[in-house]
């Protein structure tokens, strides 16, 4: 870590220039591409929480869980996307000093909030695999909705304090920041002096609500996969199955890359910039998008809604 004879004189920046790609010919394409993916992540998360709102039958421990994790969707594309679009499009990289801190605290919040919307879900498949008989009586709405607002409450005192140290490093080197957004560890990593503390709640953080949740599925999955073996019906194994394959796919799409990304900072191998954008980038958009549109195709109760609700417009009455 770099340290100065005094950093007395150093005061807080004004703001930040984000370096986004270093050798990427195609910037304005990648995030066009971008705007697309946000456009199409709202839409389809905004029509499966009017469906669970609307639908009665769908107000339930399982969708419950969904219709949080589709706010937290729609919350973490808009906290990303328009920002990066806006900054790389339009080139306006600099970003104030609050401005760059509001958005990092957004951007990590929310995507923790992501892997914890995806570790509550697997519980829901726990219970309802492994404990079908007391299925309503372990998982109710109530202790549903008690363990969205503990999942929601975790990450935000996380990252609250993971953010607030950032205000007191000093900076005297450069306000470049390699990414493209106002990422925590390129911020911390460009400060003077000693950012002991930020390493720490980075790897505070990243623990606790990346690797401890992926944990948890992942035990999870060893105890469905069990009961999964001892169902003597073929066709039964094989719904319950097509069941936990679309929570496995969302958790593959979104947790592999941070764990790659993660474990190759970690062991200090030098991974090209570019390649670390496009990686983080990808997993922070496309889990969003392929959440609503995984569980529209692959959700029976949820396709009957939609046939349902375009039935009635094609019965209501014309005058």
């Amino acid at each position: 870590m770099d340290a100065t004879p005094d950093l007395s004189n150093f005061t807080r920046p004004v703001g930040f220039y984000i370096r986004g790609f270093y050798a990427l010919q195609i910037t304005e394409y990648y995030f066009t591409l971008l705007a697309v993916v946000y456009v199409i992540t709202l839409l389809a998360n905004f029509l499966i929480m009017l469906i669970i709102w609307y639908a009665e039958s769908l107000h339930t421990p399982k969708y419950l869980a969904i219709f949080s994790l589709a706010v937290v969707d729609v919350s973490y594309s808009t906290a990303l996307i328009p920002k990066a679009i806006h900054t790389f499009l339009f080139n306006s990289r600099f970003v104030y000093f609050n401005a760059c801190l509001t958005q990092m605290f957004f951007v990590h919040y929310f995507s923790s909030m992501e892997s914890f919307g995806l570790c509550v879900l697997a519980y829901d498949r726990l219970i309802a695999i492994c404990f079908p008989l007391r299925s309503h009586a372990l998982n109710s709405n109530a202790k549903m909705m008690l363990i969205i607002i503990i999942s929601w409450t975790i990450p935000l005192i996380v990252v609250l304090i993971m953010v607030a140290l950032i205000p007191p490093l000093p900076y005297c080197k450069t306000t470049i920041v390699n990414s493209y957004f106002c990422d925590h560890g390129p911020v911390f990593k460009i400060a003077c002096g000693d950012y002991s503390p930020n390493w720490f709640m980075a790897c505070f953080y990243t623990v606790a609500l990346y690797f401890a949740p992926f944990t948890f599925i992942v035990v999870t999955y060893m105890f469905i996969i069990n009961a999964l073996l001892k169902i003597a019906s073929t066709e039964s194994r094989w719904t319950a199955f097509k069941t936990c394959s679309t929570h496995l796919t969302l958790v593959a799409i979104f947790f592999i890359p941070i764990v790659v990304t993660y474990v190759v900072a970690w062991v200090n191998v030098n991974i090209d910039t570019d390649t670390r954008i496009i990686n983080t980038s990808m997993s922070a958009t496309i889990p969003p998008l392929l959440n609503p549109i995984i569980y529209t195709l692959k959700t029976e109760e949820i396709l009957e809604q939609i046939k349902m609700f375009i039935r009635r417009r094609k019965t209501r009455p014309t005058f």
